[in-house]
């Protein structure tokens, strides 16, 4: 038999002892640089001990707002017309200087705001699966970026529960905790934030939720700075129920603040309503909206049904999906609903076999609110509302 001058050259490579040492040994070169590799794609996925933080500067102004003309042809006609906090003055005031007492329940909710938080993080951490050696290769490779969509609102809507229920699909990364860059932390600057960002690859969409941007005046041009295409997805709700949510969230952390019938009013007697109460403030969407509509145009925001996340979510995260740019992946196979808490829960969560629902600090019960408080709010909450179903091109049944 012959063999070809290749075979014949192989042989007598590896024939010789000194050649066979030398292969042997770029063999484990290469197997020491390929671990190398993998152990530095570990290391860089955990936290940094030393971030850089250089100090960003307001670029809000240098952005400026949109104009008139930059705007769609509906949206320009709609917010031409008289807006209703400006036709309903006796019943609404710009907030100006808080009483002592305000000051102080502002800050209970501020307080209120960071214990939740608090214990979302503690649930991630609780619920984080262990990662595994290939997952940890993987997550090396991945870069941080700049989210490319962010939840911006609205406390008390539902948020909390869009992101769980996104972070199943494959193809979202997003952080556990909010990150409250851009109303608490913006002067650390955009590296800082960038390094709170989960590592993604190419074809990844990051994502983020802090509600308090939607009712942050400076928000829209900080993210406006940061990118002008960034999508954003507002979670909205029935604005008296939000406000008694919201309110439920600060009497379970401070048992001791006034009634929510006190709060809600600034002269019982006369009927008029305190709107420097943030719990008040925060579900007048349209006035909120206007803001965002000076730097983003309407189609590039989303707008999600808090009580339909609730009824029907894989409708919603099929809406939320389509938004995105993403294969609708999430579907009713995803969910149960939990008859306890009242709201749906995911059968498997992200990183996990288990069926998972949100924390204690979700679903609480609501106190018991006098019928003829709950429809002044209505009323006085009803042109805000019917101004943002024409903002936004739907009605959301609230009235």
């Amino acid at each position: 038999m012959e063999y070809s001058p290749v075979c014949h050259s192989l042989y007598v490579l590896w024939s010789s002892p000194v050649k066979k040492k030398l292969i042997l040994l770029s063999i484990m070169f290469f197997i020491w640089v390929y671990m190398l590799y993998s152990c530095v794609g570990y290391c860089s996925t955990m936290p940094s001990l030393v971030v850089d933080r250089y100090r960003g500067k307001e670029t809000g102004a240098a952005v400026g707002r949109r104009t008139e003309s930059g705007r769609t042809d509906l949206v320009s006609r709609l917010l031409a017309q008289p807006q209703p906090w400006e036709d309903i003055e006796s019943d609404y005031e710009e907030p100006s200087i808080r009483t002592a007492a305000s000051r102080d329940l502002l800050n209970n909710e501020l307080e209120a705001d960071r214990a939740d938080d608090w214990d979302e993080m503690r649930g991630e951490q609780q619920r984080a699966p262990e990662p595994s050696a290939m997952s940890s290769f993987s997550n090396g490779s991945g870069s941080k970026k700049l989210p490319q969509a962010i939840i911006i609102g609205v406390k008390k809507g539902g948020t909390r529960a869009l992101l769980e229920f996104l972070r199943v699909h494959p193809d979202i990364r997003a952080v556990g905790a909010e990150p409250h860059f851009f109303d608490r932390n913006y002067e650390n600057g955009l590296e800082w934030y960038r390094e709170l960002m989960p590592k993604t690859l190419e074809g990844q969409i990051t994502m983020e939720k802090t509600p308090s941007y939607f009712v942050t005046r400076e928000a829209p041009a900080r993210i406006a700075a940061m990118s002008r295409d960034t999508k954003l997805i507002v979670v909205v709700r029935d604005p008296v129920t939000r406000a008694i949510s919201d309110y439920t969230q600060t009497l379970s952390k401070k048992p001791d603040i006034p009634s929510f019938e006190s709060l809600t009013f600034k002269n019982r007697t006369t009927g008029l309503i305190d709107t420097s109460w943030s719990a008040i403030q925060i579900g007048i969407y349209a006035k909120h909206l206007d803001n965002w509509l000076q730097y983003f145009p309407a189609e590039q925001i989303l707008f999600v049904s808090g009580e339909r996340l609730i009824s029907d979510p894989a409708g919603e995260l099929g809406r939320v999906q389509d938004f995105l740019g993403l294969k609708r992946i999430i579907t009713d196979k995803h969910f149960y609903f939990n008859q306890t808490k009242g709201f749906p829960c995911l059968k498997k969560a992200e990183g996990s076999s288990k069926p998972h629902c949100l924390g204690k600090t979700k679903g609480r019960t609501h106190p018991n609110i006098d019928p003829e408080v709950v429809q002044r709010l209505r009323d006085f909450y009803r042109p805000f509302n019917m101004k943002f179903y024409q903002m936004t091109g739907h009605n959301f049944g609230w009235d």
